[in-house]
């Protein structure tokens, strides 16, 4: 791999932290999505999608976060990870930069606590939170970005494959109407973000 790739340059090695920074609290202050990826205890991995108002990924101290549960599809596949295999990777964006910051560490679920508080959203106040203790973080360069082009609006071809609806029923919900599943997928999906389905 070294014989095809190189050796990382100094700086690359030496900008892991063990805590956070101000500058990193100052990022994630103001970013309203991540990526939080897990591995069970057999290997499998997962990496869910995370967003809400920026800052939603709440710091704790200089080397713990948390970030809040919200309504979902319910698979908690990366919940599941967690309890076998406590390592997760998280990489926090800003929209239209193409710098990220990158925190891995070991996590943990917990049921309540009095920072809960300060996660609520339009009235939900989440029933579980992923806590990460901190291990490394760093800042990452933005060459993705820049090869994608993917903050460029100019590039954006949201309609170049099958929308949402079509690819529902197709692959998960044969039996249902694709005008019902258009309606739902639209105006009164935003509306239910945070509502609890039982």
């Amino acid at each position: 791999m070294r014989e095809l790739l190189g050796t990382p340059l100094p700086a690359a090695l030496a900008k892991e932290r063990t805590r956070l920074h101000a500058l990193d609290r100052e990022w994630l202050a103001a970013s309203p999505f991540c990526l939080l990826a897990t591995a069970g205890a057999d290997g499998t991995c997962d990496v869910s999608p995370k967003g809400d108002p920026p800052g939603f990924v709440l710091v704790l101290d200089d080397t713990t976060i948390a970030l809040p549960e919200r309504p979902g599809n319910r698979r908690v596949d990366g919940f599941r990870n967690i309890l076998g295999n406590p390592h997760v990777g998280l990489i926090s964006f800003l929209p239209g930069r193409g710098d990220t910051l990158r925190i891995n560490g070991s996590a943990r679920l917990v049921r309540d606590a009095p920072f809960f508080d300060r996660m609520v959203v339009r009235g939900h106040r989440p029933v579980l939170a992923v806590v990460v203790d901190v291990e490394q973080v760093f800042h990452h360069c933005s060459k993705a970005f820049l090869r994608s082009d993917l903050w460029k609006p100019e590039t954006w071809a949201p309609d170049a494959v099958t929308g949402r609806a079509e690819i529902c029923k197709t692959l998960e919900r044969p039996e249902a109407d694709v005008a019902e599943l258009a309606r739902y997928y639209g105006e009164d999906y935003a509306a239910g973000l945070y509502r609890t389905t039982s």
